[in-house]
């Protein structure tokens, strides 16, 4: 009678624990909002529209890094996906819009295939195949840039609007929650990153979805490097730098556990953005320099993954 007491005394703290940790990132977007309205004297609302122009291109390819994390992978290569991907929509919009689009999707998409391949096929640990990418293809962005800044087209920079941002940015997250919460897809990326032998065993192509989802957030960022160069209208030698460190900040921020599995929730990595962006926005309007930024964003971090990370599956990082 005492263990099924105990039993249940356990369930019942551990469902608190799950539910604090959901509700700790709604309530810390909140009070940092309100926290550096304060300290700005009203400036973060009064500048909303122009704090928030920064948060779409991270959110859209936030959410490619999502699905990976969920299924328990790592990726670093994001900032040279978006980099070399923006710089094909570049070129590519001196021809025609539509097909700048199409070759920026397909060429994160073909990033995201080398990382898959020798990730899945190759059995090398995804952190260490997308760090060596991460440096090739920044190393290809700075030669294609060497001599002067991509420029887009006339056309391609004329695009840029709230409008267009918004509407691009709630299509592509519409997609990604249907797709996650109301198909097998979201349930099979969670079951892997519980337990990819189980989950094998259950009958999910464990090998060929981590492909597929390494490809598709390639193509995600992609489709985020239109978005990067409409509001940019151009890509310089550091174009995308440090964009993976932002997302894996923002998708922390948001709640999401480092190992994935059945913690992971779709509102991770919007609520990460908005939390991330506010931060970065409120100290930087306070005037704090960008090396006491860093430091103060470090702590958060580091806070915020002493929370969250599961120290009982942590070592199953893939």
């Amino acid at each position: 009678m005492s263990e099924v007491i105990d039993k249940e005394k356990e369930q019942l703290k551990l469902k608190r624990m799950r539910l604090i940790r959901s509700i700790l990132p709604i309530v810390g977007l909140v009070l940092v909002f309100i926290l550096f309205n304060i300290l700005t004297d009203g400036k973060l609302m009064d500048r909303l529209p122009l704090v928030m122009s920064q948060v779409y291109v991270i959110m859209i390819a936030s959410m490619g890094v999502f699905f990976i994390m969920t299924m328990g992978g790592l990726d670093f290569s994001q900032g040279s996906i978006i980099g070399l991907s923006a710089i094909v929509v570049c070129v590519l919009s001196e021809y025609s819009i539509p097909l700048a689009i199409l070759g920026g999707i397909v060429t994160g998409a073909a990033i995201g295939a080398v990382n898959g391949y020798f990730y899945v096929n190759r059995k090398i640990k995804s952190f260490i195949v997308t760090i060596c990418t991460m440096f090739l293809f920044r190393g290809l962005i700075k030669y294609l840039t060497t001599d002067a800044p991509v420029a887009g087209s006339m056309e391609l920079i004329e695009l840029d609007s709230t409008a267009l941002k918004v509407a691009c940015t709630a299509l592509v997250v519409a997609i990604g929650f249907v797709f996650f919460v109301f198909t097998k897809f979201g349930t099979h990326l969670k079951a892997i990153g519980a337990g990819e032998k189980a989950a094998m065993f259950s009958g999910i192509r464990t090998d060929r979805l981590k492909f597929y989802v390494y490809v598709l957030s390639g193509a995600i960022t992609g489709f985020a490097a239109f978005i990067m160069a409409v509001k940019n209208g151009s890509v310089t030698s550091s174009g995308g730098n440090q964009l993976e460190t932002q997302i894996l900040i923002t998708l922390v921020l948001g709640g999401m556990p480092i190992s994935g599995g059945a913690m992971a929730r779709f509102g991770n990595f919007i609520v990460g953005s908005l939390l991330f962006v506010i931060l970065n926005s409120g100290l930087n309007m306070i005037g704090f320099s960008t090396q006491l930024m860093q430091l103060i964003e470090g702590i958060v971090f580091l806070i915020f993954v002493a929370i969250f990370a599961d120290r009982k599956a942590i070592h199953v990082i893939k």
